[in-house]
């Protein structure tokens, strides 16, 4: 009788212990539900790696252009500057910073509708910040081609020269040092010293290089708007910023041949027609007419 009591109370105790340990973990399990959640900000920014490897589109085309060992990018290349500068207006109108104004009754061609502030909430990149500034502050409003030649500096009215945003590429740098993308070193160039930034973690540029070619292969939709947003821009930009045949360099020659031929295929796209059909980005079309035009 005694050992059957013994018995029936360690099966209790046993029951009890198993019911504390499933409490215990749909509590956890609750916790790291809701983690998450109490983490989660409003962001327009993609979300596909950690905050501290998500690449803006001006950092994504600088990373395509640098040298991996040499960390600089090629002294011939004269078109990444205004690349860059459209890739801050593409981010900051995937970002819902930016539009372009309304068309009217008359539709205006993307190239000659102004630029308009649709929030000016901070990005919390400086760059953008301050490009985006320069458009809120700017009164009559400009078009998409001035922008992109005003925050150069490829302009001749000495009035305008304040907007041109100064070290773009050595800020990009940083921000990838920052990153833990690339790293900061000291090169001697026989008459002058020159800071380089060599690229540290490779597994970033590779995933890079690999979702622009697989963008033209693999996954080809045959249809832009079909294809995100922020990955169609990157091909645009760079392209127009000639770091493109970069990430298609390591293809053998008949990928690269289909990847190219694919590439020829967006760029012969109308950019006014492409524009005008159902959740397209407006700006995003008109820098891509600034650029193919």
């Amino acid at each position: 009788m005694t050992s059957l009591t013994q018995r029936s109370s360690g099966l209790v105790q046993r029951r009890t212990e198993a019911s504390r340990n499933t409490a215990d973990k749909e509590r956890l399990s609750g916790q790291e539900e809701d983690e998450p959640r109490r983490g989660d900000e409003p962001d327009d920014d993609d979300s596909g790696d950690s905050k501290e490897t998500r690449l803006t589109l001006m950092e994504e085309v600088l990373l395509l252009g640098l040298k991996d060992r040499e960390g600089y990018t090629s002294f011939w290349n004269d078109c990444i500057s205004s690349g860059l500068r459209g890739c801050m207006l593409i981010e900051l109108a995937l970002r819902g910073r930016l539009q372009l104004e309304a068309c009217g009754m008359r539709r205006k061609s993307l190239l000659s509708r102004k630029v308009i502030c649709k929030s000016d909430a901070p990005t919390g990149d400086v760059l953008l910040d301050e490009a985006l500034k320069h458009i809120k502050d700017t009164q009559p409003p400009e078009t998409v081609q001035s922008w992109i030649e005003l925050l150069s500096g490829e302009t001749w009215n000495p009035l305008k020269l304040h907007y041109q945003l100064r070290n773009v590429r050595e800020r990009l740098a940083k921000n990838l040092v920052e990153k833990g993308v690339l790293t900061t070193e000291k090169q001697n160039f026989l008459l002058f010293d020159m800071t380089t930034h060599p690229l540290t973690n490779n597994n970033i540029k590779q995933r890079l290089i690999k979702k622009v070619q697989e963008a033209v292969l693999e996954k080809w939709v045959n249809d832009p708007h079909r294809m995100d947003k922020r990955l169609l821009a990157l091909i645009y930009l760079a392209h127009s910023s000639d770091v493109l045949e970069n990430a298609f360099a390591p293809l053998l020659d008949d990928q690269y041949d289909l990847a190219m031929k694919r590439v020829r295929q967006l760029l012969e796209l109308e950019p006014e027609g492409e524009s005008m059909k159902t959740n397209s980005n407006e700006l995003l079309w008109a820098v891509v007419a600034a650029f193919t035009k």
